[in-house]
């Protein structure tokens, strides 16, 4: 991902559902992983990527997380010891 998308995403807004897009495929996750490891469903995260839905408030900020910090949202996934 470009040092400028990224930082675009951290800071946020989302412009768009292929920002979202640009960032499930920089944390390197399936459709179904990243919404696993947002605590979204996949419907969610496809209406994010269609514009049908914008995401707000704590899944916003779970995005500028994941932006910022994807290896976090990555061991996410992991299960607990």
């Amino acid at each position: 991902m470009p040092a400028r998308l990224r930082k675009q995403l951290i800071k946020g807004p989302f412009e768009s559902g292929d920002d979202i897009a640009a960032l499930r495929r920089f944390v390197r996750l399936t459709q179904e992983q990243f919404a696993q490891a947002m605590g979204i469903s996949v419907h969610t995260l496809r209406n994010w990527k269609q514009g049908r839905r914008t995401p707000e408030g704590p899944a916003l900020a779970l995005l500028r997380i994941a932006a910022k910090y994807p290896r976090i949202i990555r061991e996410n996934l992991e299960p607990a010891a």
